[in-house]
């Protein structure tokens, strides 16, 4: 038999093995036309059965997402993939940690010479396998416990995506990049997301679970005497990107977890970045849920699970230009883990919020105001109208006292009846 991936009986990539998969239902299932910035959505719903694709390899995946150019495409991902190399293979031949770490100890200004180029080589070999392009009009689902484990989906200057039920992991960094000039004392600073959506539109990203898999933040070493960060965001929003809905996924165990909008700078950001996140769990992850610049960011009905205190830093960062619209969102905490922390001023004006409630452990549930808490020990005060409200919300709001059980039934990977 010619080796091939068959699909309702029609052969689709090259293979290791054949199979016949029946298609799901819910693969062609689109983004409802009132449900969030990136209402009517369609994907690759629309695609012919010869546009249908099952993935067991990075590179049946790659080869999946480069056929047939903007027609159509559904891309079923069964199992766990991976890049085909590691750090080892990457690496340059005139790179090495430590002697990076001895040549560049001590320097004030970005790191230059044989040593850094050779960095940037092994960084470029790192991205040809580990990125994956996702093109327009296209669904992305997970069949049962489908993984992408170090691997970045890079949605770049691509419109109407969808990508649904995967478990994506540890898309770390082999050789991060030193900068002694960001902040007082310098960081390290990785390129690689689980997603990535930089300058795309009409992108829905639902029933997926982001973490750090094994290889946590908190397990690397400090070099330099600053974290050795091997992970960036979990799903970014950036460069322009508008019109995205993110509903129903859980993010636990990372760090730096979704950035909306990466620059200061007035320009192509401006009127984009419209961003919907509702029924997401945010489980013990350390800033960035979300950090706005820019963007309409419409964030309700997210239940917010914070109980390591030392990893914690915010949860709602308002940067310039930013219109945050917080509702019925729950926050259950650890006690050490004040009420004025969990916004955050990266030099915004204003941000609203309504119907937050918290709760210490299993204590009582309250009513809150975070803004309030915070503009109580901050100055200055941000304001407490963002400027706009909300209209594409698919029916009534689930209230606040529901949402953690809400998000804990439905959220995440394996939530759609497929496993």
């Amino acid at each position: 038999m010619t080796s091939g991936l068959l699909l309702a009986g029609v052969a689709t990539i090259p293979a290791s093995a054949a199979t016949t998969t029946t298609i799901p239902a819910i693969a062609r299932q689109v983004l409802p036309a009132d449900d969030g910035w990136g209402a009517g959505t369609t994907g690759g719903s629309a695609a012919a059965d010869d546009h249908v694709y099952v993935v067991r390899t990075r590179d049946e995946l790659a080869t999946a997402l480069a056929a047939t150019g903007t027609a159509p495409r559904i891309v079923l991902v069964a199992g766990t993939l991976r890049p085909d190399g590691d750090c080892a293979s990457y690496a340059d031949p005139g790179y090495s940690l430590d002697a990076f770490l001895a040549a560049y100890q001590g320097t004030t200004t970005k790191p230059a010479g044989p040593l850094e180029d050779a960095r940037v080589r092994s960084a470029k070999n790192q991205a040809l396998d580990v990125q994956l392009k996702v093109p327009s009009n296209t669904t992305i689902l997970g069949l049962a416990n489908a993984r992408l484990v170090g691997l970045n989906l890079l949605v770049s200057g691509a419109d109407n995506v969808i990508i649904r039920n995967l478990r994506l992991e540890d898309a770390a960094d082999c050789f991060p990049l030193w900068d002694p000039t960001d902040g007082a004392n310098g960081n390290w600073n990785s390129a690689y997301d689980l997603i990535t959506l930089t300058g795309a539109t009409h992108v829905w990203a639902d029933h997926n679970t982001f973490s750090d898999g094994n290889n946590v933040d908190s397990l690397q070493p400090e070099y330099y005497g600053r974290p050795y960060q091997v992970h960036d965001g979990a799903l970014d929003v950036i460069r322009a990107s508008d019109l995205v809905t993110i509903s129903y996924n859980v993010f636990q165990e990372h760090d730096k977890t979704m950035l909306i909008g990466s620059t200061n700078t007035v320009g192509a950001d401006v009127g984009k970045l419209r961003v919907t996140l509702h029924h997401n769990k945010f489980a013990n992850v350390g800033q960035r849920a979300p950090r706005v610049r820019f963007g309409q960011v419409d964030v309700y009905d997210n239940y917010y699970y914070e109980t390591d205190e030392d990893f914690y830093q915010y949860s709602w960062g308002a940067g310039v230009y930013s219109a945050i619209y917080a509702e019925n969102n729950f926050f259950l905490r650890s006690a050490d883990i004040p009420l004025d922390a969990v916004v955050y001023n990266w030099g915004g004006t204003a941000l609203t919020e309504k119907g937050t409630l918290t709760r210490i452990g299993t204590g009582p549930v309250t009513t809150v105001g975070l803004l309030a808490e915070y503009n109580a020990t901050h100055e200055p005060d941000l304001g407490t109208d963002a400027g706009w409200t909300p209209t594409l919300r698919p029916g009534p709001l689930t209230p606040t006292a529901q949402v953690p059980a809400v998000v804990n039934a439905n959220s995440g990977a394996g939530r759609l009846g497929l496993e």
